[in-house]
């Protein structure tokens, strides 16, 4: 019956819901980028034995410092003491075949002058003082290679360092030609971590510090962190110091090297953990992630044009910092969006928009 009455009253608009917006604005932010890397000792050595034997002294344990020339195993020396023995008794025997050779050749000098013996004989004792002097230095030659075989029965540290595992224990027979070492000695007074980037993410790497060389650029690099297996960070932030010579045919990356201060030996050959590379953003658009919402692998927040309606805008991220993402594309500066309260928000209403707690993206 109303409908018959002619009345033409309109329904009662929709009522304005108030909503937080903020503005978007340009500002300063850094974002981080982590690779896989592998720890290693700036020195690490094998131990092995130069010399044969059995193990007779053990001077450290598994685990143990050393100082660079501490002692660290003794091979039996009783063999090569002999043998140093026997060399040094047939040097002193070719020194006095050689005493007597020059003794001939001066008695039979004045002699051939004289001609009372030939030139024959002269010549031939001539020749026995060259062949006595041929065979003094034959024999302190190997009074030296029995000096030396004796001192690698004594085998010391090379550099400061840790010591691994020690496979052989005491009586234990060694030999030079062993494929295992005694022992591995790693310097981890300052540590590299190794990782690997594409070329891609290089040739962008390298573009992003100022230098006309690779050298000048990595001088510009900032430190880098590195993040250990449990999700700690490292105290003491590292360099990147090296980058390899060329890139690897296999898997088409290339190797950097980022070297971290170790003094309290903290870390240890063979730790894996990440490296953390900041990225420094000087003019780009912040976007809470609060104020954002996924949708099919796409991210989007809704904005608020000037007659105050509403529209959902699909935006495009280039990166993350702290609660922070970092937009290229859907967004202009001056741009607001709703800050909360947008799940049920339909397209194209109109709201009311409130101050929200922050006018600014966090930084």
């Amino acid at each position: 019956m109303s409908a018959c009455t002619g009345n033409t009253a309109s329904a009662p608009a929709a009522q304005a819901i108030p909503v937080p917006v903020i503005s978007i604005s340009k500002g300063k932010a850094t974002t981080y980028q982590e690779y896989p890397v592998m720890v290693e000792g700036r020195v690490n050595v094998q131990i092995r034995p130069q010399v044969d034997g059995y193990l007779e002294t053990l001077y450290v344990d598994e685990g143990a410092f050393v100082k660079a020339g501490q002692s660290i195993f003794k091979i039996d020396d009783h063999r090569y003491r002999e043998q140093l023995n026997s060399a040094v008794g047939n040097l002193n025997a070719a020194e006095a075949a050689l005493i007597n050779a020059q003794l001939e050749v001066e008695k039979l000098t004045p002699l051939v002058a004289e001609k009372v013996v030939s030139d024959y004989q002269l010549k031939s004792a001539k020749a026995s003082l060259k062949v006595a002097e041929a065979n003094k230095k034959q024999a302190e030659a190997a009074v030296a290679s029995a000096k030396i075989n004796l001192g690698y029965t004594l085998i010391t540290a090379p550099v400061a360092g840790y010591i691994t595992r020690l496979p052989k224990k005491q009586g234990s027979l060694v030999s030079a030609s062993d494929p295992e070492p005694l022992t591995t000695l790693s310097d981890i007074a300052v540590v590299h971590a190794y990782f690997s980037l594409g070329e891609s993410d290089f040739l962008s790497f390298r573009d992003r510090y100022e230098g006309n060389t690779l050298n000048e650029k990595l001088k510009n690099l900032p430190p880098v962190s590195l993040v250990l297996a449990n999700g700690t960070v490292y105290e003491t932030q590292g360099k990147i110091d090296m980058v390899d010579g060329q890139f690897d045919r296999t898997t088409g990356a290339i190797t950097l090297r980022a070297s971290f201060p170790n003094s309290k030996g903290l870390l240890r050959s063979g730790n894996t953990g990440r490296v953390r590379l900041g990225i420094a953003h000087d003019d780009v658009m912040l976007v809470p992630q609060a104020t954002t919402v996924e949708v099919q692998d796409r991210v989007f927040v809704y904005t608020v044009d000037k007659d105050n309606k509403v529209a959902r805008k699909p935006i495009t991220i280039i990166g993350k910092s702290g609660t922070d993402y970092l937009v290229s594309e859907g967004l202009e500066v001056g741009d607001r969006i709703v800050s909360k309260g947008f799940e049920n928000l339909q397209e194209g209403a109109v709201v009311v928009p409130q101050k929200a707690e922050s006018e600014m993206a966090s930084k």
